[in-house]
């Protein structure tokens, strides 16, 4: 198993792709704060707006960090059946499934403390422009920085998987976007009429929608005439969802990629 991790240890850290990936990832977040702190650095902070500065874009849809650490995710696998290496790398390390899991430990770890600099980077900024974290370790806000942190490590972990089930890199990207950026939205967005009603009840199984309540700071439901009662899950719950959407992608790539023959 040492062997493994050293392998994928090595494979991580020898990618270009790894590092520009990580620091577009993290600038990205980074710009967030600093973008506010020169626009509205004279307004006063509340931990709302706190949220939105530290948890990397999640307010605007998929947070920016989560969305590259997914495509270091998809290349964790996808680029050895792009570029080939695959077959040496079997070769070298036949035991298969202690690969995938290197792959799961490192990238995991990876993705975590990726995670909690950019927060500490964000935080940094936060305190430069306003001199004040307002509720940082007090939850509402403590909760769903922990929630993000999570949703970043299950997006990436999805990625993993999609690379691996599809064996490549174009279409582990097409789904890992398609999916939440048009399907589900797609589904919300049909679930509000009175003739497909029925649609209703699924919205909260919906992966990556219930994935992104881990990071809300508010997780009253959205009320109103006309509004359907999609009786979400709490933080946690709609998290559980999201993992077990990704359990279930990694465990269906680890069990072809035991049965197929490269």
């Amino acid at each position: 198993m040492l062997d493994a991790l050293r392998y994928e240890w090595t494979r991580l850290t020898t990618l270009r792709s790894t590092y520009w990936l990580i620091g577009l990832g993290v600038l990205a977040a980074l710009a967030i704060p600093v973008i506010a702190g020169f626009a509205v650095g004279d307004e006063e902070m509340i931990p709302e707006a706190l949220a939105i500065m530290l948890n990397g874009g999640a307010a605007f849809g998929i947070p920016f960090l989560a969305v590259f650490m997914a495509i270091v995710g998809i290349f964790a696998t996808g680029h050895e059946y792009r570029h080939g290496t695959i077959q040496p790398t079997l070769t070298a390390l036949p035991q298969r499934s202690r690969l995938v899991l290197a792959k799961l430990l490192v990238v995991s770890g990876v993705t975590v403390v990726v995670t909690f600099v950019s927060l500490a980077l964000n935080a940094l900024a936060v305190l430069v422009f306003w001199g004040e974290l307002p509720g940082l370790f007090e939850d509402p806000l403590r909760a769903a920085l922990l929630g993000y942190v999570a949703y970043t490590l299950v997006y990436t972990l999805v990625g993993l998987g999609l690379g691996l089930l599809f064996r490549g890199v174009p279409s582990a990207l097409v789904v890992i976007f398609l999916a939440p950026l048009v399907i589900e939205n797609l589904i919300f967005g049909l679930s509000f009429l009175p003739a497909l009603d029925w649609l209703v009840p699924v919205v909260k199984f919906l992966p990556f929608s219930s994935g992104a309540r881990l990071m809300a700071f508010d997780l009253s439901e959205m009320s109103g005439m006309g509004m359907p009662d999609f009786d979400y899950f709490g933080r946690w719950g709609s998290g559980g969802v999201f993992a077990v959407f990704a359990a279930a992608i990694i465990a269906g790539a680890w069990i072809l990629f035991k049965k197929r023959d490269a």
